[in-house]
């Protein structure tokens, strides 16, 4: 099979790699997750006008029609400098909430500035009894003379401290766990009702608990069919899975690169450590674990491309499960290799094993996705 990029999709590789290159080295990136924000508002207004947030939707919205191979280009890159930017929580999540269920109005109104960077987003969609279950809720909405009433919880909510809107899934009919009866609204969040608890993860992204007491909503709130949500909600999250494992890739490239240059400096006993036949094997597998992975990616990626049902289903679950397996195998090999070294703030290794760590539990940890393979 040809995997080569054509010729745009390398230019879009080639924008973001040298952007990363020249103005988000390690440095800047501890810099930025400092400021109040977490992430730098510059860099937001860059991005938008690189038209990277266009990249994922079609022209008809506003968008420059790339595919699940563009974003997974995206996302890889991002991943190598640890952008910490919310690309994820309002592109992917809620941009692909809006993209696969918003009305025409509701794309003019958040769409187009989530593309022209004027507006950042957030999905609350997990909750703490859901154990990756989407259609597990608590959130509850219900009808009004109005609109509907929200009450409920979510948790970690990716983003929630920066987002102007949220996407929030709410049961409005059957049981806790039903697959029916769950719909999407489009929240601002500042509605009066909602609280907040932000905070960093371990991570250095951000995220909240945000509660919901009696927020009142318009009828045009609704995002798609009414307790006809939860497919869409299916489909941004396996869409959030290829990019945050493209991400994870990315990561496993820079760790295992850095382990071999550092493993051919680094000498004991006279003699760089990089030529301990033990140490070459242990590179050697790290190098495979991540190939493997990038491999799944590309198998995912295509089968997105070909049509959101079944098989894009499966391949996305393959997918996170050999990151998650083979991110923590780089990861804790980089560190074990870098010694003390690799457990310093100042070394840019112990950071990405902590992406390498969230991305794992993120949508779905390795015994969920193997759960959902065998079923699928």
């Amino acid at each position: 099979m040809d995997f080569s990029f054509s010729e745009e999709q390398t230019l879009l590789q080639d924008s973001i790699e040298k952007f990363i290159q020249n103005d988000y080295s390690f440095e800047r990136r501890q810099a930025i997750v400092q400021e109040e924000a977490g992430f730098s508002r510059d860099n937001w207004r860059a991005f938008a006008e690189l038209g990277w947030f266009g990249v994922p939707f079609s022209e008809a919205d506003g968008g420059f029609g790339g595919t699940a191979i563009e974003s997974m280009i995206m996302c890889e890159q991002f991943g190598k400098g640890l952008v910490v930017e919310p690309f994820l929580a309002t592109v992917v999540l809620a941009g692909g909430a809006l993209k696969i269920a918003g009305n025409a109005a509701q794309k003019q109104q958040y769409l187009a500035s989530v593309i022209d960077g004027s507006l950042q987003g957030a999905l609350a969609f997990a909750e703490p009894q859901g154990r990756f279950n989407l259609a597990d809720l608590t959130t509850t909405a219900t009808q009004s003379d109005s609109g509907y009433v929200l009450n409920g919880y979510k948790a970690v909510v990716l983003n929630g401290p920066a987002a102007d809107f949220l996407v929030v899934s709410a049961r409005t009919s059957g049981a806790q766990r039903d697959a029916d009866g769950v719909s999407l609204f489009i929240v601002p969040a500042d509605a009066p009702g909602i609280s907040r608890r932000d905070y960093p993860t371990v991570d250095a992204f951000s995220a909240s608990e945000i509660t919901f007491s009696d927020v009142a909503l318009d009828a045009d709130a609704l995002l798609g069919e009414l307790g006809n949500g939860l497919p869409v909600i299916e489909q941004v999250v396996d869409e959030g899975i290829l990019a945050v494992g493209s991400e994870a890739v990315g990561c496993m490239e820079v760790l295992y690169k850095d382990t071999v240059e550092y493993c051919k400096t680094r000498e004991q006993f006279g003699q760089p450590i990089g030529k301990f036949q033990v140490l070459q094997h242990r590179m050697v597998d790290m190098f495979m674990e991540h190939e493997q992975a990038k491999s799944l990616m590309f198998m995912a990626a295509m089968r997105m491309d070909e049509g959101y049902g079944e098989q894009a289903k499966k391949a996305v679950s393959a997918f996170k499960v050999q990151v998650g397996k083979s991110g923590r195998f780089v990861g804790q090999n980089a560190i074990q290799l870098h010694g003390g070294m690799g457990m310093t703030e100042e070394l840019n290794i112990g950071h990405y094993f902590k992406r390498l760590t969230m991305i794992d539990t993120l949508f779905g940890n390795v015994d969920f996705h193997l759960k959902r393979f065998g079923e699928l």
